[in-house]
């Protein structure tokens, strides 16, 4: 969230990260996400290639392919192997991305001599940045806390990752334990600990025992600060080891940091492990900046920071101050629906189900069944618009005629890839989320909690200071591309953020 820059403010670092970039570098202070759904893949993919889902493809970390008629997870790929690891956590790729990325714009314009290299805890978050020429793509494995890759990139892992992976350093992380950085009784801009409607992955409250996690659950470190650490420490490893920085071409390090996106689901934007990761992050942030400094030297880098998405609020936090929201249970609706619809025509399963916020009708049943589609939208356009929870339920092939605000409308447009995108957008009233867990929260609308999210640029090339006009996530990418001197992504629809360059 681009508010989490200011809230906790005053408590950041002086020798941290944000208020080095927020006080040194630009800020671009008002820049959104320009499409729903605001989740993880469509997030890097439009980030890193300037382009927004109804380009590059990529219209949700899942969703329903109405050509293969099954669920596909965004980068999966059966062909490729797991490299590092015997677990199927590598079968990966970026293959079903339609465009390219920065980073491959850098390598044509180099002649390949530019390296590229990324790690994310998150396959889809350094895959989707990354894009398809990249020397090496890094992402953790669950199952074995090692970091791994894919035959996509290569056939073995570098011997640096290997040592790393020795060092087993997920474990001393889980012997120490998690505890605040500072007094508990500090964190006054977060809710009191220990709050029934926050997930459990590890304990009731600070400070969290993690000392059983020990060589059993190498998963539950995503849910800690410490996952970003372990990403930082792995980048100074690749700075070093694959010398980047080092010659006449430029080379792009890409590092997604996932630990605030796991610590929001299952804790929430108002809580004191919310608060706690970003004075944690901060401060890796510092040290890395620091690094960089040392190694390549100072404004001898361009560094941007920025969001995939931000995330609501907790429904029962809101419920408990008096603010409106909800949840939506969106798996019980599609339930109720088929069994409706099932009454009505005698055939079971007429929806395949709902992905993105948007109603998937079975298409090849309604065909072979001779069924009329547009009575059954009707009739599911009818069910979604008597729920509370539901602002909007609008069908898709006549968005164009539809009567809504523009800005959402454009968001609808840009999220919209017929082969992957359903018939019927849902579009819920403001605070209420999909999702029937009583814990925890998520995100994935229009609005400014999921879609306001924070843009930072720090270093070469950058002029100081504060923009507060209207930029969006797809500017990134044209913007690089003008500061490089190299060609936009070929899917790029951003403009150049002129105001930041010297």
């Amino acid at each position: 969230r681009w508010d989490y820059l200011y809230r906790y403010y005053d408590r950041y670092s002086s020798t941290g990260g944000f208020k080095r970039m927020l006080n040194q570098g630009n800020s671009c202070e008002n820049t959104l996400i320009p499409y729903i759904p605001t989740v993880t893949a469509p997030g890097l993919s439009s980030i890193y290639s300037g382009s927004v889902p109804a380009i590059s493809g990529i219209t949700g970390n899942t969703w329903w392919d109405n050509e293969l008629n099954r669920s596909v997870y965004c980068v999966e790929d059966k062909t490729v192997q797991t490299i590092g690891s015997t677990s199927q956590a590598g079968q990966m790729s970026p293959r079903n991305m339609l465009v390219n990325t920065i980073c491959d714009e850098l390598r044509l314009a180099t002649n390949f001599r530019s390296k590229v290299i990324g790690m994310s805890a998150k396959d889809r978050s350094v895959i989707l940045a990354t894009g398809f020429s990249a020397n090496g793509a890094y992402w953790y494995d669950t199952a074995t806390g090692n970091w791994i890759s894919s035959s996509y990139y290569m056939t073995d892992l570098p011997k640096w990752v290997k040592d790393f992976n020795s060092q087993k350093s997920v474990d001393k992380y889980y012997q120490a334990g998690w505890n605040t950085l500072y007094p508990i009784a500090t964190y006054l801009q977060s809710t009191a600990d220990e709050k029934n409607y926050e997930a459990k992955p590890f304990g009731t409250k600070f400070p969290y025992d993690l000392k059983s996690f020990t060589g059993k659950n190498y998963g539950i470190i995503n849910t800690t600060p410490f996952s970003n650490t372990l990403t930082c420490d792995l980048a100074k490893s690749a700075i070093n080891n694959e010398q980047l920085g080092a010659d006449e071409f430029t080379d792009f390090l890409a590092i997604g940091f996932s630990s605030p996106d796991l610590i929001g689901h299952s804790f929430g934007p108002n809580s004191i492990e919310a608060e706690d990761c970003f004075l944690r992050l901060d401060k890796d942030l510092g040290n890395l900046m620091d690094f960089l400094d040392g190694k390549v030297g100072k404004d001898q880098y361009l560094l941007f920071l920025t969001a995939d998405h931000g995330v609501s609020q907790v429904p029962d936090f809101l419920k408990e101050n008096n603010l409106p929201g909800g949840k939506s249970d969106f798996a019980g609706m599609t339930k109720e629906m088929n069994e409706k619809l099932n009454e009505l025509y005698g055939k079971k399963q007429l929806i395949t189900g709902i992905y993105n916020s948007q109603v998937y009708l079975n298409h090849e049943l309604i065909g072979l069944s001779g069924l009329d589609t547009d009575s059954i939208k009707k009739w599911v356009m009818d069910y979604l618009s008597a729920q509370p929870a539901i602002a909007r339920a609008i069908r898709l092939d006549k968005l164009a005629e539809t009567t809504l605000n523009k800005t959402i409308k454009e968001k609808i447009t840009n999220g919209y890839y017929p082969r992957r995108s359903g018939d019927i957008q849902i579009i819920l009233q403001a605070q209420w989320m999909k999702g029937a867990v009583p814990a925890g929260t998520t995100h994935g609308s229009w609005n400014p909690y999921d879609s306001h999210i924070p843009l930072l640029w720090y270093g070469w090339g950058i002029k100081p200071g504060k923009l507060y006009r209207e930029t969006y996530m797809t500017d990134i990418a044209p913007t690089l591309a003008a500061l490089l001197h190299i060609q936009a992504p070929n899917g790029s629809v951003g403009n150049v953020i002129g105001e930041v360059l010297k």
